[in-house]
C-alpha cells in the first residue's frame, strides 16, 4: 500500500502544473521556430494573391463599399468586360506573353543545357575564369543591362519588335549557371567515358546520354525562366511602344494608368492580374512531376 501511494504521488507531481516535466522540452520549443517562421512567410506571401482572387469576384460598386476579404458578384460581367476592352486586346497581351516567355524560356533552356554541360564537363583553358564571369552575370541586376540592350538593338533596327523582347531572353546567366551545377551533379564522368570508348559522338552522348539525366534541372531552368520572362515589365517598357505588342504585364500597367481618370477600369485591372497569374499555376502543376524523374533512368534507357 505504501508503494503504490509513492507512485500516485509521483504521478501527480508529475502531471502537475508548473513543473519541469508538464513543459515541453526546449529543443522542441526551438524546433517549432522555422516551422512559425515558415507558416507566417506563407501568408505574407499568399494574403497579396487571396486579395487579388476576392477583389476579382466584385463589381466596381462593391469593390471600395464591402470588406476587403468578402466575395462579390461581379466575376462574370468584369470577366466579360476585361475581353471586350478594345475588341480584346487583352488575350492579344496574353498572347504576346506566352509567347516571350514560352519562346524564349525553351531557347534560353536550350542555351543553358549546352553550356552548362561543356562547362561541367570538357575541360579547357580558360574554363573557371568563364565560370567567374558568369558568376559575375548572375550577381548584375538585369536594370542596368536593359538599357545597353536598348541601344545594341536600336542599331540592329530591332527595336518595338518582338525580336526586341526575345533576343535578351536567350541567354540567362542564371541558367547556365544552374546547368552547369546540376550537369556536374548528375551527369557522371564515368558514364560519359563509357560512351566515348563504345565510339559514340560526343553529340549523341550529350543527347542520348547526358540529357536525359539533366531534364529535372531543365525543367527548373525552364520554370525560372519563364515566369522571370513573363513578369519582366522593364524590358518592353523600354522597347516597345506598339501596345499591340504589349505583354500582360506592360498592357496591365497601360491600364492601370487610365484607370485614374477612368476608375471604372480598376475592375478590369484586377481581374486581368488575377487571371494572368493562372497561366503561372498550370504550368507549376503540370511540370512538377518531372522533377520526380530517377536522375540515372536516361542513362540506364539509352
Amino acid at each position: 500500500m505504501s508503494s503504490l501511494a509513492v507512485g500516485k504521488a509521483d504521478t501527480a507531481a508529475d502531471a502537475a502544473p508548473g513543473t519541469d516535466r508538464s513543459r515541453p522540452p526546449l529543443r522542441r520549443r526551438i524546433a517549432l521556430i522555422p516551422t512559425v517562421t515558415l507558416l507566417l512567410g506563407a501568408l505574407y506571401c499568399l494574403l497579396p494573391v487571396a486579395w487579388v482572387v476576392i477583389a476579382a469576384t466584385k463589381s466596381g460598386s462593391e469593390l471600395f463599399s464591402t470588406f476587403t476579404f468578402l466575395p462579390g458578384t461581379g466575376f462574370t460581367d468584369n470577366f466579360a468586360d476585361l475581353s471586350a476592352y478594345r475588341g480584346g486586346v487583352y488575350w492579344q497581351w496574353m498572347g504576346n506573353s506566352a509567347l516571350y516567355a514560352g519562346l524564349g524560356a525553351l531557347m534560353s533552356t536550350v542555351v543553358s543545357a549546352f553550356s552548362g554541360y561543356a562547362l561541367a564537363i570538357y575541360r579547357f583553358r580558360g574554363r573557371e575564369a568563364m565560370f567567374n564571369v558568369l558568376l559575375a552575370g548572375v550577381l548584375m541586376p538585369p536594370v542596368i543591362l536593359a538599357i545597353p540592350q536598348y541601344l545594341l538593338l536600336a542599331k540592329a533596327d530591332l527595336t518595338d519588335s518582338y525580336l526586341s523582347v526575345l533576343l535578351p531572353q536567350i541567354l540567362s546567366p542564371y541558367g547556365v549557371y544552374l546547368a552547369r551545377i546540376y550537369a556536374a551533379a548528375a551527369v557522371p564522368s564515368d558514364v560519359v567515358e563509357a560512351g566515348r570508348m563504345d565510339g559514340a559522338s560526343e553529340w549523341r552522348i550529350f543527347t542520348r546520354v547526358a540529357l536525359p539525366m539533366m531534364v529535372p534541372g531543365m525543367v527548373t531552368v525552364f520554370l525560372f525562366q519563364f515566369v522571370a520572362i513573363w513578369n519582366n515589365f522593364l524590358l518592353p517598357y523600354i522597347m516597345l511602344s506598339d501596345d499591340e505588342r504589349f505583354p500582360i504585364t506592360l498592357g496591365l500597367y497601360t491600364l492601370l494608368e487610365q484607370g485614374a481618370n477612368t476608375p471604372a477600369l480598376y475592375t478590369l485591372v484586377i481581374t486581368g492580374a488575377f487571371l494572368a497569374v493562372l497561366p503561372l499555376v498550370a504550368l507549376f502543376l503540370v511540370i512538377q512531376r518531372f522533377w520526380s524523374l530517377d536522375l540515372l533512368s536516361g542513362a540506364v534507357k539509352s
